[in-house]
């Protein structure tokens, strides 16, 4: 456009902002000495500050002192250690998967990125050439990004599926079941493999077995979304017993992984896409169409927190202390669960608070309505998602009991 003319983006409307990211700077701008941030999706200490991990801080000076190293450009899929060591822990130490070589994996900016070349993968290869007619089912709620990556990646046909049972305050496996029977055959279904987000709500064990059994009879695709193994549970082997399982049921899969959580590398955005195909030849056919996409979404990945990662699992002590650091953070998830559902019992706040430590992970769907969630922001300073959905890290020991008799407050008060 020529000087003078107008803006080359006269026509581009103003987007919404990002909830979560308003969320905070509207929390950072209150002024109000009480105030409270349950919405921020990382983790906090007991004091509300961010946590760098021990071992993390120990790895990082390892890698500084490191001669040896350089900042050449790593290979298109990543730093084969990371990505080797990733799909590891997420298929386990003796998986039949990794040892008939049909296992893959990808380094990726975070586990955005591993589900974007997915559903890029996906999109070009899934079911037909180009087909954006396969229908994506996402969860009934889930992660808000999940809808946007599939979309963008040019799928034309995204649903949902049934899985929060509003008035259980728990999973509602039968309409999940019922809506797996009645998926066209070869949809894709977006499964959270552990600390379902927003609810905290996961299938158990034999649950999982059901889901697994119509997937299979359906021929339905899995893609995993692992954002919190071993920050669930505090146990790397329990939060991947679903990704597993599928596994050890002969199912094809992706499973997209994010080390944002577990090791604290938000800002180095570390994440490793793990595929499991039928055989070896399968797997290099699909690495070798990812290397594609990778070349012409971000060429190739950055390499600290794909070291900081690598270094810390391929050692036996590392990766011990690594877990400890991991349990510390998950431990201190679930006493702020159980601690302000005693409080909410001890008040004697209406309904019933036994799902707060039912769910697992960082978030918390309280069941809280818009209308509860208005009052605890404009009166009580109280920052929450909407959806009544809180971060537990945002909860310590010195505003426990302002936030159960807040919430008692609006429980009470507002219908």
């Amino acid at each position: 456009m020529a000087p003078g003319a107008g803006s080359v983006f006269a026509a581009v409307p103003q987007a919404a902002p990002v909830a979560v990211f308003q969320l905070t700077a509207d929390f950072r701008a209150d002024s109000d000495p009480r105030k409270v941030n349950l919405g921020v999706g990382a983790y906090r200490t007991d004091e509300g500050q961010p946590w760098v991990l021990p071992v993390v801080r120990k790895v990082e000076q390892m890698i500084a002192k490191d001669t040896s190293l350089n900042h050449e450009y790593l290979p298109i899929l990543g730093l084969p250690e990371f990505r080797t060591n990733s799909s590891r822990i997420a298929l386990g130490e003796d998986s039949p998967a990794i040892k008939e070589n049909r296992v893959g994996g990808v380094q990726s900016l975070g586990g955005t990125g591993a589900l974007r070349i997915g559903a890029e993968f996906l999109r070009r290869w899934y079911n037909g050439t180009n087909n954006t007619a396969t229908p994506v089912y996402i969860s009934s709620p889930s992660w808000e990004n999940h809808n946007s990556v599939f979309t963008d990646a040019g799928f034309k046909d995204i649903r949902t599926y049934r899985y929060w049972d509003a008035a259980k305050r728990g999973l509602d496996i039968q309409g999940f079941l019922e809506d797996l029977e009645k998926a066209p055959e070869f949809s894709i279904f977006i499964l959270h493999a552990c600390a379902h987000n927003p609810t905290g709500t996961d299938p158990m064990q034999e649950q999982w077995k059901q889901i697994a059994a119509v997937m299979k009879r359906r021929f339905l695709f899995p893609f995993f979304d692992s954002a919190y193994q071993g920050f669930a549970s505090g146990s790397l082997d329990r939060d991947a017993w679903a990704v597993r399982f599928f596994v050890s049921e002969g199912f094809e899969l992706f499973c997209a992984q994010s080390f944002s959580k577990n090791f604290g590398l938000y800002n180095e955005r570390v994440g490793n896409l793990t595929i499991v195909a039928k055989d070896a030849d399968n797997v290099q056919r699909t690495l070798s169409q990812m290397e594609k996409i990778v070349r012409t979404t971000w060429s190739n990945p950055p390499s600290q927190g794909a070291r900081i990662v690598a270094t810390t699992l391929t050692s036996p002590e590392l990766f011990a202390e690594w877990k400890e650091n991991v349990k510390t953070m998950a431990d201190r998830v679930l006493l702020m669960r159980s601690e302000l559902r005693s409080r909410l019992e001890a008040l004697g706040t209406p309904g019933t608070w036994n799902h707060i430590t039912e769910q697992i992970g960082m978030f918390s769907f309280t069941g809280l309505n818009i209308k509860q969630v208005q009052f605890l922001i404009k009166e009580k300073h109280i920052y929450l998602m909407a959806s009544g959905r809180i971060n537990m890290c945002g909860l310590t020991t010195k505003n426990l009991d302002y936030v159960a008799s807040s919430i008692h407050e609006a429980v009470t008060k507002i219908e």
